[in-house]
């Protein structure tokens, strides 16, 4: 089978055919290929039985399928291949119930008109197998208003005759079924692939924002702001990054920046931290935004001592031509979603300046936290005082260093 299909879906094909033309193609080809020896069975059996007229119809069928089927494969014009074996659905078996005497002669071969109908649903769409079972339905009518004048019988036996109605019924129920066979399997592949797309879209969307915003920015709030009592902020910077990018290639040099950042943004996974952006060779993160947290300055405190020993291994390996500064500071700050095609979270206010002075004056390799952080870690971590530096912007400020966690008793 899956042969078979592989040898329709060349028939017509087109390289520029979206996904949906090439399943509508090989399921007509398909059709036409696997229907064909049918009809000429029927043109068989109505000739033994002496009824030539009946048996030219479905051999003319078979004739101008076949052409139909030639001429697609040369020309690619499947609007032109489903329109003749459309039209062949509906009038045929019309023509075939008149040679053969009527409804119960003919065993209700009209009944395989309805196969347009069908087939126009699954090749076509919804409207136009709307009208092509309005065609269907004048057809029913036509061959009911015909029946009274036809001769009412033929030269078949009675038991080919219920054979035949019971190879209509049957085979007509088939193709009932293999119609919405086909368009559950396409619904429920269709499902699978949105499914995909929405998970790879929420993927997407939780790289540059919050799970918390991006839930409320899917629901349509906008703007989205908030204002956040406590909050720790932490910026890093990687020391003698610029140079480097001198001495590396591009990909020796981006390979690197992954390497680091990705620690970074495992460390902030682990301690929860929010990862706010990166620029250039600078991280930065917040704990308490968007979601309140209580031990947020102790949190970011952990990561940054986590930083410190991933640079410690860094240089264990060999690579000393890297150094980080780190900087942090906690106080209330404003969050909210900016701009309309590239939108991101950013947070605003003293604290967010202050972090970032932290790890601007710093020094490398240390963690250098501003007053009210330290307030705030001072009775569960290890802080060495700097003393008071000159801020740009700012001013004079007593600073410190985190070194470590104070040992629990």
């Amino acid at each position: 089978m899956g042969r078979f299909l592989a040898l329709a879906s060349r028939i017509g094909a087109d390289p520029l055919d979206t996904d949906e033309l090439r399943l509508r193609k090989t399921i007509l080809s398909a059709f036409v290929i696997s229907f064909w020896p049918l009809p000429i069975l029927w043109s068989f059996i109505y000739l033994a039985y002496g009824e030539a007229v009946a048996a030219a119809i479905p051999f003319a069928y078979d004739v101008m399928a076949l052409a139909s089927l030639l001429v697609f494969a040369a020309t690619r014009w499947f609007r032109l291949f489903r329109t003749v074996n459309l039209f062949s659905f509906i009038l045929l078996p019309l023509l075939l119930q008149v040679a053969l005497g009527g409804f119960a002669p003919s065993s209700a071969v009209v009944m395989w008109s309805v196969v347009a109908p069908f087939a126009a649903l699954v090749l076509a769409g919804v409207r136009s197998a709307a009208t092509w079972l309005g065609v269907f339905g004048a057809e029913l009518v036509i061959a009911g208003a015909l029946d009274p004048g036809l001769s009412g019988s033929n030269a078949l036996p009675a038991p080919l005759v219920t054979a035949f109605f019971v190879l209509n019924i049957g085979a007509l129920a088939t193709v009932a079924v293999a119609v919405m066979a086909t368009f559950v399997s396409q619904k429920d592949a269709a499902m699978r692939l949105l499914a995909l797309e929405q998970d790879r879209s929420e993927r997407l969307l939780l790289n540059v924002l919050p799970r918390e915003i991006a839930s409320r920015l899917k629901a349509g709030e906008s703007p989205i702001a908030d204002a956040y009592d406590a909050a720790t902020i932490l910026f890093a910077d990687i020391v003698g990054f610029t140079p480097l990018t001198h001495e590396l290639d591009p990909k020796e040099m981006v390979q690197l920046l992954n390497e680091i950042f990705t620690e970074f943004d495992r460390a902030a996974e682990r301690h929860g931290v929010e990862k706010i952006r990166t620029i250039g060779d600078n991280w930065m993160g917040v704990a308490g935004v968007p979601s309140l947290q209580a031990g947020h300055a102790a949190a970011v405190a952990r990561m940054a001592l986590d930083m410190r020993a991933g640079l410690d291994r860094l240089h264990a390996r060999g690579e000393r031509r890297i150094d980080f500064r780190i900087g942090i500071e906690s106080g209330p700050c404003v969050g909210g979603v900016i701009g309309l095609q590239k939108f991101v979270f950013d947070i605003w206010g003293d604290p967010v300046n202050t972090a970032s002075r932290m790890e601007s004056h710093g020094v490398a390799g240390r963690i250098q936290v501003g007053e009210a952080a330290y307030q705030l870690l001072k009775d569960t971590f290890e802080l060495e005082p700097r003393g008071v530096i000159e801020i740009k912007g700012t001013g004079a400020m007593s600073t410190w260093f985190l070194t470590g966690e104070q040992a629990t008793a």
